[in-house]
């Protein structure tokens, strides 16, 4: 097993997301199929859903809400909805500076139910400059395990950084794992070691092969004591991206627990 055989063992979906207005397409829905423009995902503007149609309680409570709405399909069933307000704060309207800076830190995380069903959908992301938004969503993804790691307080979150000097170099990113730290989760970092002394309470991996160099993971394995609190916010999760060119990131991300203790057992194993 390797990282790629991860990402390249995820199965396709047939999923779209159709943006509930009466009016043609708005700003708010270009930017959104902006950001999915060359994944596997389609978006639609225009969409109206019959008044009669049969649809679980929680898509049609944000189907209530005011403003447009955007709804994820799957295989043509409707899983998931978001008030395009929501995707807005979320992604559409920031930069990755939000994270980095640490403007938005742990416990300000929200991730939309629009982007948390897109698990186990291979994406191919591109950074700044290739793109202003795409890499954003797994930024975001990244955030949100490493967010439930630190509200569960416990397990085991294993996270790469390519380079070990991103941890002191990003605001952000010092006081997200600052935090974490101080919580009883057993944290692992991973990453080139450039010279950066990482003086926070987690065990350091150093390495120089390409799943170093290339790899960005955020995996999040709850233990016993919280996984039998049987709360979402203590479910495994896992983010798996490989940079196969120059900030182009191939990944995914999944909430199924073999999956991600498969995942999980082989960074243990091999980094």
């Amino acid at each position: 097993m390797t990282l790629r055989s991860f990402i390249d063992d995820v199965g396709s979906h047939d999923r779209r997301i159709a943006v509930l207005n009466d009016d043609a397409s708005g700003p708010l829905d270009r930017m959104l199929a902006d950001t999915f423009e060359n994944q596997p995902i389609d978006v639609e503007s225009g969409v109206t859903i019959p008044p009669d149609s049969d649809l679980p309680p929680e898509i049609d409570a944000a189907l209530e809400s005011d403003g447009d709405t955007a709804l994820l399909f799957e295989d043509g069933r409707p899983v998931a909805a978001s008030p395009m307000l929501e995707l807005y704060d979320a992604i559409l309207a920031i930069n990755s500076d939000l994270f980095i800076t640490g403007a938005r830190g742990v416990g300000e995380i929200e991730l939309p139910a629009v982007l948390a069903n897109l698990d186990e959908t291979r994406l191919q992301l591109c950074g700044y400059p290739l793109s202003d938004k795409e890499k954003l969503l797994l930024i975001l993804v990244s955030r949100f395990i490493e967010q439930r790691a630190w509200a569960a307080g416990s397990g085991t979150l294993r996270s790469a950084f390519q380079r070990l000097s991103r941890i002191g170099d990003e605001i952000g990113t010092r006081d997200v794992y600052t935090e974490i730290a101080d919580t009883d989760v057993d944290t692992h970092v991973y990453g080139i070691d450039d010279g950066t002394t990482v003086d926070l309470d987690v065990t350091v991996h150093t390495g120089t092969s390409e799943e170093y160099r290339d790899g960005w993971f955020v995996v999040y394995e709850p233990d016993d004591a919280a996984a039998s609190a049987e709360d979402p916010i203590s479910d495994p999760i896992a983010l798996v991206c490989l940079e196969t060119e120059r900030r182009i990131w191939d990944g995914f991300w999944t909430y199924d627990p073999d999956r991600v203790a498969a995942i999980g057992d082989y960074i243990d194993r091999e980094l």
